[in-house]
């Protein structure tokens, strides 16, 4: 096995586990971690691609995965921001309690 495949592997098992959480959790952070962990898994995607890529000297996906990164953040920043304006409102996080956005 190649390391590009060792890499390829590991991203897609924490894109699964993200993707698990993002779907299975009721709680708004943990949603967000799983949303967080999909993100990471494409950054690792970005990285391992541009490392085993043909042109390894031009440094496009380390510049495509800080973008990410701070695409990640500024997320990050903004849902947190959300969901504590949501937990002030109604002192819950479960996602199938909240219901104020309904017309």
């Amino acid at each position: 096995m190649t390391p590009l495949n060792l890499f390829l592997l590991l991203s897609a098992l924490l894109f699964s586990i993200g993707l698990a959480g993002a779907l299975t959790r009721r709680n708004a952070i943990l949603v967000l971690i799983g949303i967080e962990l999909m993100l990471n898994a494409a950054n690792i995607n970005l990285i391992a691609f541009w490392r085993f890529g043909p042109n390894p000297e031009a440094l496009t996906g380390v510049m495509f995965a800080i973008f990410s990164i701070s695409v990640a953040a500024a997320e990050a920043a903004v849902g947190l921001a959300i969901i504590l304006a949501v937990y002030r409102h109604n002192k819950t996080t479960n996602l199938n309690q909240i219901d104020t956005l309904k017309g």
